[in-house]
């Protein structure tokens, strides 16, 4: 029996979606426009510029009381992966982010871990907060490698990317780590009525006063993400994630959103090598050690959808497939990108990189510092392109 004409008018259009696709990963790159960034010269580093607070009506930290009923906070978190041998890192993040914000505004503190925490960990930690914390149990069933996958492949798999000098490639912990990060967090019950989260890792800095509620600023804003770093990742590290991606896209078509950041994610003119060896992907993505984000985003149908379609093709444990592109890839194609806010003002670091703005609000760093490692570190800064195919908001 002949196919009735609406499957195969869909299936025409998922076919030439995914013909576009691959257009678009293998055009000759675009000529370079005036105004855009030149792929052979750094860019200037626009924290430079004075640095001021997002636009618009902003909460100030008037009623945040810990103990207060009725204060204004909404249903988000500081949200912690951490194990009890981290408790000292994790105390200075805290401290850091308690001094510059936190203090002001008494969000609560959700530390995961795959073991129990230690009575020394919950007691270092609740020490250095006024606001609640809780320490919560990730289900095994969560964090466990998935029945699918082979495991004399994936030690296999493990031995030639340490060979090609992939960090973490050998430790089954990072690959799992990378899964539940990806996809598992925002489902742990503990979540369940929580809406935001700030991402916060051990061994972090925080250098810049905060004075406004920023899971407000994300509501209020209508924002999904928030990202302060935007980096190029290993692209032997990740060969086949683009290809799974375009797998799925041919067969959800009706996912990808108008405004979205395919240029972003599919340019080749600055690094024209990582493009090759991704397989079509520009190796860019938020680097989400920090991260503000929306979870109903992740919950969400297409992402749900994309998250289970990558963990059956097996990339987090036979490759080393990272949150950091699974969630920017997701971003950048399903979700609006004028929703996604570089949070400028925030000073950070994750060793090697910072995010210093030019602000009379932030101490210890160099302003417009991008790395305080190797010089060659420095072109591994995507925020240009970022810039040049969304903007700077």
């Amino acid at each position: 029996m002949a196919a009735p004409k609406v499957m195969r008018l869909l299936a025409t259009l998922s076919t030439l979606l995914f013909l576009y696709f691959v257009y678009q990963n293998y055009q000759p790159a675009p000529v370079t426009k005036e105004n855009d960034f030149s792929p052979e010269e750094p860019m200037r580093d626009p924290n430079l510029d004075l640095t001021f607070e997002p636009e618009g009506p902003l909460w100030r930290a008037d009623e945040y009381a810990p103990a207060n009923p009725n204060a204004p906070r909404i249903n988000a978190t500081l949200l912690a992966l951490v194990r009890n041998s981290e408790v000292y890192d994790m105390v200075s993040s805290m401290r850091d982010l308690e001094r510059t914000w936190n203090s002001k505004f008494n969000y609560p503190w959700t530390f995961f871990n795959d073991e129990e925490f230690s009575e020394e960990f919950k007691r270092l930690t609740q020490a250095e907060t006024k606001a609640e914390c809780k320490y919560e149990l990730i289900p095994k069933e969560h964090w466990e490698t998935p029945s699918w996958i082979n495991e004399e492949l994936f030690q296999e798999s493990a031995t030639m990317l340490k060979e090609q000098d992939i960090q973490y490639a050998n430790l089954k912990s990072y690959h799992q780590m990378c899964r539940w990060n990806s996809g598992l967090f925002y489902k742990h019950p503990a979540l369940a009525n929580t809406r935001y989260y700030w991402r916060v890792e051990p061994k972090v800095h925080f250098f810049c006063d905060v004075d406004y509620d920023v899971f407000r600023y994300m509501e209020d804003n209508n924002k999904t993400y928030g990202f302060t770093i935007n980096l190029y990742d290993a692209p032997q590290s990740i060969p086949t994630l683009w290809p799974e991606t375009l797998k799925f896209v041919a067969a959800h078509p009706e996912y990808i959103h108008e405004n979205n950041a395919m240029s972003w994610l599919t340019d080749k003119a600055r690094r024209p090598e990582h493009h090759i060896q991704a397989n079509g992907y520009s190796t860019c993505h938020f680097w989400s050690n920090f991260e503000i984000a929306d979870m109903d985003f992740w919950r969400s149908q297409p992402y749900e959808d994309y998250f289970n379609h990558l963990d059956r093709a097996g990339g987090f444990f036979y490759e080393r497939w990272g949150d950091a592109p699974v969630h920017s890839i997701a971003l950048g194609l399903f979700e609006d990108s004028s929703k996604v806010h570089w949070f400028r003002d925030i000073g950070y670091q994750h060793i090697p990189y910072f995010n210093c703005p030019n602000s009379p609000k932030c101490k210890g760093c160099v302003t417009g510092r991008f790395t305080d490692g190797e010089s060659w570190l420095n072109k591994e800064d995507c925020r240009p392109n970022w810039f040049k195919y969304v903007g700077m908001d």
